[in-house]
């Protein structure tokens, strides 16, 4: 059985400066029905929000006390003024 939810964190790729996009694409392509995405990053991404979006993935995006953001996206209806 595999896990529910699955965890990316790329907040020392973009520290780093290597560009996260591919392995996030890469890991949303994987995703089994009803697997979760669990993203942590150190900002919000915006741009990726509304991408899956269209791709039909929801989100909860929660600013952690670090300042850094933790975001689960799961397959399902966009809520209307979500991006």
């Amino acid at each position: 059985m595999s896990a529910k939810i699955i965890l990316l964190d790329v907040r020392e790729d973009i520290r780093a400066g290597r560009e996260p996009f591919g392995r996030i694409l890469q890991t949303v392509a994987a995703l089994r029905p009803g697997q979760k995405l669990r993203l942590l990053a150190p900002f919000e991404p915006v741009p990726l929000l509304g991408l899956l979006a269209a791709r039909g993935y929801n989100h909860t995006a929660t600013s952690l006390p670090s300042g850094d953001w933790d975001i689960l996206f799961s397959e399902g209806p966009v809520p209307p003024g979500n991006p």
